[in-house]
């Protein structure tokens, strides 16, 4: 490992963690941003793309469109479209989010730059996450041209959860190579880690079932009337309540098994212990959301939290292989 390190600039390395890192950060804002966008309704707020009402910086007031505005952009979506500056400025600002995203992610590809001769992996990984990014940006544009449509807005949240897992392994990587850290537990804990993060992702998955569930009752029903929303809720809801049951023992026993290990879990207790606190947030959330009429707030935030704790999970599995296994494949290379 020390005759690998000789070969990198230590700025490099720091430089390229940090950029990853920040990338990361972006990532879980834009997602919170896409939740609060769905929450609200404002999907559909910008009716075009990548404009918005024919313009780059949408308007704030009905005067500042033309008269017949409804009849231009609201051929698609059967005549239906309103102009709400809130919605619209909600809508836009994710996009703006979204454009921030791909500029970060463009830096850590510059970043990788560095490794070409010594770590190329690191390259064809930020490569992956910016075609990934990318991608994401012309499903967004399908997303409205497709007027919301459950499967593409669900394969929307799948590709963004892809996204923060390729950061977070790059980040990973590059951690590792800046500090000299190496894998602190073992086989047994990864192969739990599997199930976990498995049955953590249905979970999600399945989250993202009912948000369609409950923008077909809101179709229904209008957005006045959310105290009545979870009462018209089909089985997916329920399958969702239920399983996130098994979601919660698999994780807190992950989590026992990893504070058995005395070195491991030294070396990654706060880790757990965020999972730990954002794993009771993520219930709590979900609780206000089944009980208190969906308030607006919560669905974000329940959306953010569980794709966090998607990550946090991430982070564990990468630390569950074991140090001679992991030491061995470095001398091979060396």
């Amino acid at each position: 490992m020390t005759s690998l390190r000789q070969h990198i600039d230590p700025k490099a390395i720091r430089r390229l963690r940090r950029v990853a890192l920040n990338t990361i950060v972006t990532l879980y804002l834009l997602i919170m941003a896409g939740g609060v966008v769905r929450s609200t309704g404002a999907g559909m707020g910008c009716p075009d793309w990548p404009r918005c009402f024919g313009t780059w910086i949408p308007p704030t007031d009905v005067s500042q469109l033309p008269d017949n505005y409804k009849e231009i952009y609201g051929a698609k979506l059967k005549g239906e479209v309103e102009f709400n500056p809130v919605k619209t400025w909600i809508e836009y600002v994710n996009r703006l989010l979204g454009a921030f995203t791909g500029i970060m992610i463009f830096c850590t590809l510059l970043a990788t730059l560095a490794f070409w001769n010594s770590k190329r992996g690191f390259f064809w990984l930020a490569l992956l996450g910016f075609v990934l990014v990318g991608f994401q940006g012309w499903l967004g544009s399908k997303v409205v041209s497709f007027e919301l449509h459950p499967v593409v807005v669900t394969v929307h949240m799948l590709v963004a959860i892809i996204i923060v897992g390729v950061l977070i392994l790059l980040f990973d990587k590059a951690d590792r190579l800046a500090y000299e850290r190496s894998s602190g537990l073992g086989l047994k804990q990864s192969r739990i880690g599997w199930w976990v993060l498995g049955l953590t992702l249905v979970q999600v998955m399945l989250g993202t079932q009912v948000r369609e569930n409950i923008d077909e009752v809101v179709r229904v029903l209008g957005y006045d009337a959310r105290s009545m929303w979870i009462d018209h809720l089909d089985f997916r809801f329920y399958l969702h309540r239920t399983f996130s049951i098994l979601v919660l023992g698999i994780n807190l026993y992950w989590f026992q098994m990893i504070r058995k290990t005395p070195q491991g879990y030294k070396d990654l207790k706060g880790i757990i212990v965020w999972s730990v606190v954002i794993l009771g947030l993520e219930t709590a959330t979900g609780i206000i959301m089944a009980y208190f009429g969906v308030p607006a707030f919560a669905q974000p935030v329940h959306l953010t939290l569980g794709i966090l704790l998607l990550g946090l999970q991430f982070i564990l599995f990468l630390n569950t292989k074991s140090k001679d296994v992991e030491v061995g494949r470095v001398e091979k290379v060396l």
